[in-house]
């Protein structure tokens, strides 16, 4: 999933486009008087998701102008985007993605299996950093033949976002988030009372967002949604901690009333809804620090970040994942190259480039977008520590207030998302979450049941 996610990925075709999409070229001039001419080739590159502030385009701008200075040949045509499964999943069969798009870890592998997604090997692996890449991160975007067909954009562990504000209002400690489910349950139950707003809120919408926050919940617990591997997997979904999980969330919100009145939230819904000061606590991935500057002008001073709660049992871990750029499969060689290019500058090159690096951060501190949101390291640790050390200088994000976070995440074993058809197995999930939000009588055993049914034929199907 996104934390910066989610579809059901049946293999379907992509179309040809008209060329512009994909990467046009054409003919200029290289100098002035020269009688050869240069050829130029536009791509199309995601920017930032709709709704973002001035300030955070106008940095977007910059970059590209930087990228343009240093690569006359190639322009960038950036275009809004913010993944989601049901967008995601039409746009593709549409043949209407950018040149150069974003997709979560669970999908770029199959994709790319599929065909869906150009091969870069040979490009990747002209760059000069390529052996420095974390493996597991790197496998992500590798296909089952040794295809490289993504690179990682950025890695997650799920996390606790919470409002030190409303925590001093309702008279908790704001250096001392939550450690247990109970004490979560205790102290969104104690902010709702004592401030009037939401102690505590869970994405429910029904585009995947509402299974993949119950299954961060779930292997909080030591549950897992599947086992095994592809078609052949078992679904899991009415495991006991799922029922746990399920019957905690109907408890907040019908006999604590700490959960509020908005019950369908998405993933920019809900960053709105926290930046505002109306959520005292939620779960999304680490890095979601960087939204909340970009789209909803939060104010640093109220922000807490923590792991998540874990039950003290062996299986329970926090769960991971990131977001690959990948390119479109009908992109041209030259296509692919300015492609690569362009994610090598804007992604890769700022965690392992000392000049890069600096300008990056420069170019974010004077747009005013955040410099030093936690990641998990997407190179080797000691590439990973050197270039902490390029950018502190610039770092302006309340890092102190991240400390919870930062210090207790390596405490905790990271688990991947399900393998086996995973948009699919978070939106057979979606509607028990809808329903024991909205219904007070809803039977959680049931409502598994069926999930897990329809999972299960999904899994098996290969969807």
């Amino acid at each position: 999933m996104k934390s910066t996610r989610m579809a059901t990925m049946a293999a379907v075709t992509v179309t040809s486009l008209l060329a512009l999409c994909v990467g046009s070229i054409s003919s200029a001039a290289a100098k002035p008087g020269s009688t050869h001419a240069a050829k130029v080739i536009t791509i199309s590159v995601v920017s930032l998701i709709p709704g973002s502030t001035d300030a955070a385009i106008q940095q977007f701008n910059n970059q590209v102008a930087q990228f343009e200075k240093a690569n006359p040949n190639i322009k960038i045509k950036p275009v809004e985007y913010q993944w989601t499964g049901p967008t995601f999943a039409a746009k593709l069969g549409a043949g209407t993605l950018p040149t150069v798009f974003e997709v979560p870890f669970t999908d770029a592998r199959t994709l790319g299996d599929n065909g869906q997604l150009a091969d870069i090997t040979a490009e990747v692996k002209k760059l000069p950093y390529f052996s420095k890449y974390n493996p597991a991160v790197l496998a992500e975007g590798t296909t089952s033949k040794n295809k490289i067909i993504a690179l990682p954009k950025g890695a997650y562990a799920q996390a606790l976002h919470y409002n030190r504000k409303l925590f001093t209002e309702a008279g908790l400690d704001p250096n001392k988030p939550p450690t247990t489910w109970a004490q979560l349950q205790a102290y969104a139950k104690q902010i709702a009372q004592k401030t009037g707003k939401t102690g505590y809120a869970q994405m429910g919408k029904d585009d995947n967002t509402a299974g993949w926050i119950l299954t961060t919940v779930v292997y909080s617990l030591g549950g897992r949604m599947e086992v095994g591997r592809g078609t052949s997997a078992k679904a899991t979904l009415n495991n006991p901690q799922t029922v746990t999980a399920l019957n905690m969330l109907k408890k907040m919100r019908w006999t604590d009333n700490s959960m509020g009145s908005n019950f369908d939230y998405g993933w920019s819904d809900i960053n709105q809804a926290f930046a505002s000061g109306n959520v005292g606590m939620y779960i999304s991935g680490s890095d979601v620090f960087t939204n909340l500057v970009q789209a909803s002008n939060i104010d640093p001073s109220l922000y807490g970040l923590a792991p998540i709660p874990l039950a003290k049992n062996k299986t329970s871990g926090v769960l991971g994942g990131g977001t690959e750029v990948a390119v479109r499969p009908d992109a041209n060689a030259a296509a692919r190259a300015a492609a690569v290019k362009w994610i090598d500058f804007y992604y890769e090159k700022p965690l392992v480039d000392k000049k890069q690096a600096i300008r990056n951060a420069q170019t974010l501190v004077a747009g005013k977008q955040p410099v030093g949101v936690p990641a998990l390291p997407l190179f080797n640790k000691a590439q990973y520590d050197l270039a902490n050390t390029w950018i502190k200088p610039f770092i302006n994000v309340p890092q102190n207030q991240m400390k919870p976070f930062t210090t207790g995440i390596y405490r905790q074993r990271l688990i991947p998302e399900p393998a086996a058809s995973t948009q699919s197995v978070y939106h057979s999930l979606d509607a028990p979450v809808e329903a024991v939000l909205t219904d007070k009588n809803a039977n959680v055993q049931q409502l598994l049941d069926q999930a897990n049914s329809a999972a299960q034929a999904l899994i098996s199907q290969g969807k």
